[in-house]
């Protein structure tokens, strides 16, 4: 698979340290050879944990895990369990995009510059990690101005490929040959009153054979879970 390579910059990359993990963290084998993401906005700083992260990880065994608002806390993961992470800030900000997944990535996970909004710069994070592309995002809210940052996006990945993360976006993305395949139910509760879906999936070329929320409360979001495969095969509904 090949990325276009435009708006590109390496990110730090923590590489694995100490002793193996001590908990078996071995992701198992799934129908089709489908590969589980889980998304997650961590909420900086008074949100999740990197010990709460690591409880996620030994539930759900993703293979590949996504994280949003990831601070320099989240830093000691592959310190702590091992695996291959890499954390890509946001400019200017104490958080950023974060990925961890027991299997070692095709290459170095990539920083893409997006389009900026006035007070905050936005990149994106793209992943080749066992048989998926992925883009990790964290989209602006203007509701304009995140889905140019989509389009910008979508410009950089194969055509075999998925976008996930908080999309601050309401409504549909009308993103041209991308599918919304990701869970239904609200992700977010705005003002701890109303809740809304934020934490999204977007797919093409690919097939969603699981998707779920996750019951977890660390976070003012809760996680996304999706299995996903190259199409071909029956598609989730």
């Amino acid at each position: 698979m090949t990325l276009a390579r435009p708006y590109l910059r390496l990110p730090s990359v923590q590489p694995r340290h100490g002793a193996p993990p001590r908990l078996d963290l071995t992701p198992p084998a799934r129908e089709g050879d489908g590969v589980k993401v889980i998304s997650w906005n961590l909420l900086r700083r008074i949100g999740a944990t990197v010990r709460d992260v690591i409880n996620l990880i030994h539930a759900e065994r993703p293979d590949l895990l996504l994280m949003q608002e990831a601070t320099v806390e989240i830093d000691t993961l592959p310190t702590l369990i091992g695996g291959h992470y890499a954390r890509s800030p946001l400019p200017g900000r104490i958080h950023g995009l974060a990925c961890w997944s027991p299997w070692p990535y095709h290459r170095q996970p990539l920083t893409c510059t997006l389009p900026a909004g006035t007070l905050i710069r936005r990149v994106a994070q793209v992943i080749e990690c066992r048989s998926l592309v992925v883009a990790n995002v964290h989209l602006s809210h203007g509701q304009l101005l995140n889905r140019r940052q989509l389009r910008r996006i979508v410009q950089l990945l194969p055509h075999q490929a998925a976008i996930l993360g908080d999309f601050n976006q309401v409504g549909p993305a009308l993103i041209r040959h991308f599918h919304d395949v990701g869970p239904r139910a609200p992700t977010h509760r705005m003002a701890d009153m109303l809740p809304i879906r934020l934490d999204r999936c977007l797919v093409r070329g690919l097939t969603c054979t699981e998707r779920h929320v996750i019951e977890n409360y660390a976070s003012d979001h809760r996680p996304i879970s999706v299995t996903l495969r190259p199409s071909g095969s029956r598609a989730y509904r």
